[in-house]
């Protein structure tokens, strides 16, 4: 799908090109015009509707393929963001070619789900005290 927002954005880019050389050429004519004809009133040297339609075709197609050639947006809690990964791993996270994106980093909480738990005292003092009873036998 990437190359449809590709061509789309080199076509509107090739459009915009050809309504600024136009703007340009139309401009060039008009000061020439002026120049060589001394009898010619002096009216407007505005630019022809099509160069103004040229320009804003070729702005909203530049546009659009942008937008197209976009990734999804990740959601703005990093909870939401997080739990996405756990549900959906890599396979959530891969961009319009197919790839992974490249600062997919994997689970969030893989640290503190690999970490050591918190000591409970009780159960080790409990623990303790019953191999002692069972070496005093």
């Amino acid at each position: 799908m990437a190359w449809v927002s590709r061509s789309i954005t080199v076509a509107g880019l090739i459009l915009l090109a050809h309504a600024c050389y136009s703007a340009q050429e139309h401009a060039v004519t008009a000061s020439l015009t002026k120049q060589h004809s001394p009898l010619h009133q002096q009216s407007e040297n505005s630019l022809p509707t099509d160069i103004y339609l040229e320009t804003l075709v070729a702005t909203f197609v530049v546009s659009l393929g942008l937008v197209l050639g976009t990734p999804k947006l990740r959601p703005i809690r990093w909870n939401t963001w997080a739990g996405k990964i756990e549900r959906e791993g890599e396979a959530g996270f891969l961009d319009s070619s197919g790839e992974v994106e490249k600062d997919f980093r994997g689970n969030p909480f893989a640290s503190l789900e690999s970490r050591r738990g918190f000591l409970d005292i009780r159960k080790q003092r409990r623990e303790f005290t019953e191999w002692a009873k069972g070496n005093e036998k």
